[in-house]
């Protein structure tokens, strides 16, 4: 059995898939097993993956499943006890899985990390912003904002996964931040701060392109983790906070779209207000959290404004 099961998932992308298998060939770190799933691939993906004859696995999925599809079927055929991912329009530098298992080695406790990253964008290296920054450690709050964990910059222990379960298939996109998420609620994700991997962006078939208003995703991923029984009262103010925020913005962006009846519906939600008889939004089935929970947490910002207000509180 090798340590670490690379599991590549794959729709259309033959060259950059060839890319992505090559950096893992190239590794200094050589104990391990490499997974492509390609996802019903239409273009020479297969003819192309043959140059590397069987230095590695390839499983196919006769149709298009999705991302989250893929990749769990590269879970549920690996073996190893460590698991590492690899979108495939990006790629490892050299070092990557030789600087993530002396990290494991070095902090046994730790069940995931990951490395910092270098972009590049429409073919141009690009700096992230300041609130793109990768925190270390318990970073389950900040990462309700945006996504703040690269699927191509993570080694984590099978168990992990074993414990949260797998991607979600019914998400179209944010698939990643839901996983995350019910990671980071219970572990701390550690960061590597050397940059050894490079994330290409831009491209139009990336699923961030293909989707509008991605946090309608992100809003249904939140309510599925405050429901989970494993956040602290911390982590669920934090989590009220960012779901009035979210919503908020998606009504007010579906009312600019022209669509009025689901922007009313979601600023309603923000506001605590009563669901609609008739909702067919992903998370609908979640309606009645949502406005108790809303409901609460605008109770209690208002009780804070008239705390502050009479001197009695401060802004955390």
């Amino acid at each position: 059995m090798r340590s670490v099961s690379v599991i590549i998932p794959t729709f259309n992308r033959a060259m950059k898939t060839a890319r992505a298998v090559a950096s893992v060939l190239y590794q200094t770190f050589a104990d391990y097993e490499i997974i492509v799933v390609d996802d019903g691939s239409q273009d020479a993906t297969e003819e192309v993956m043959r140059q590397f004859g069987r230095r590695f696995r390839y499983i196919v999925h006769p149709h298009n499943r999705g991302v989250s599809a893929a990749r769990n079927r590269g879970i549920r055929e690996s073996e190893s006890p460590w698991i590492a991912f690899l979108d495939s329009d990006d790629y490892w530098l050299p070092t990557k899985l030789d600087a993530q298992m002396a990290f494991f080695r070095n902090h046994p406790e730790a069940l995931i990390c990951q490395t910092d990253e270098v972009w590049i964008r429409n073919g141009r290296f690009a700096n992230p912003k300041k609130r793109h920054e990768k925190p270390s450690g318990e970073i389950f709050v900040p990462s309700l904002r945006l996504c703040l964990i690269s699927p191509s910059a993570v080694m984590l222990r099978r168990s992990l996964l074993e414990e949260v379960g797998l991607f979600d298939e019914n998400l179209p996109v944010c698939e990643d931040y839901d996983l995350w998420l019910r990671i980071a609620c219970r572990h701390p994700v550690y960061l590597i701060q050397d940059r050894l991997i490079v994330k290409e962006g831009g491209h139009p078939d990336q699923l961030s392109s293909r989707y509008r208003g991605m946090d309608r995703f992100r809003i249904q991923t939140i309510l599925k983790v405050m429901e989970s029984g494993h956040l602290n009262r911390a982590q669920r103010q934090a989590a009220l906070k960012e779901l009035s925020l979210k919503c908020r913005i998606y009504g007010m962006g579906c009312i600019k779209r022209g669509k009025e009846e689901e922007g009313e519906r979601y600023l309603r939600w923000a506001s605590g207000g009563a669901q609609p008889a008739v909702n067919s939004e992903p998370g609908a089935q979640r309606g009645s959290l949502l406005n108790a929970e809303l409901g609460t947490r605008n109770a209690e910002l208002s009780a804070e404004g008239r705390s502050r207000e009479s001197g009695g509180g401060s802004r955390g």
